[in-house]
């Protein structure tokens, strides 16, 4: 029955990636998919809470500026080398126009402590960078490196969302996650503190 209401709703389509080659080859998989229009990247071990759902607040940066819109949050200095990362100029509060993207950089390289975070609403001309361009970090095609190459042409913005996010990725995120989101339910919030008190 989900399945039926679901299908009514979207046309859902499943690509393997079959290695792990990287973050931009994995969206390099889905170009045939999406053909030429912008589309969203949303990356399973990062969950966004807020009144407003993370990815609306990115598509209305895009519907507003165009090009591509990735989430970001600042991080402390000595975690940088975790994420990609981005310098910029300032535009708005929240909004900012990179001036450069550098993936997992060494902390003494960081251009700043602005970490991309797991959504991406991109322009489709990013596949055809991803398509051509060369093994960066860890021998993968890394999606920063192409949005580096895409913002010389096309402007990549960047948003810091009014929600709260989790790496669930991590362990300690993913108890945070858990507990935190649990406490938040109506129907599970008195059982699972007296659990937790016990």
């Amino acid at each position: 029955e989900k399945v039926r209401k679901l299908s009514a709703m979207a046309d859902i389509t499943f690509v393997r990636q079959k290695e792990p080659l990287g973050l931009g080859h994995a969206v390099l998989k889905a170009h045939r998919h999406i053909g030429n229009e912008p589309f969203a990247v949303l990356l399973g071990d990062e969950i966004f809470v807020g009144e407003k759902p993370c990815l609306g607040q990115l598509i209305e940066v895009q519907e507003a500026m165009g090009g591509s819109v990735v989430a970001v949050q600042e991080v402390p200095m000595e975690d940088v080398s975790r994420y990609g990362i981005v310098n910029q100029e300032p535009l708005e509060p929240r909004l900012c126009r990179a001036t450069d993207l550098v993936e997992k950089p060494p902390v003494e390289e960081a251009p700043s402590n602005l970490a991309i975070t797991g959504r991406y609403v991109l322009d489709p001309g990013i596949f055809e960078i991803l398509a051509n361009l060369a093994p960066g970090r860890n021998g993968e095609i890394q999606l920063t490196d192409g949005l580096r190459i895409l913002n010389q042409t096309s402007p990549v913005y960047a948003y810091q969302p009014e929600t709260r996010r989790y790496d669930v990725g991590e362990r300690l995120g993913y108890l945070k996650a858990t507990v935190e989101l649990a406490l938040a339910r109506a129907d599970l919030s008195e059982p699972f503190q007296e659990y937790l008190a016990r």
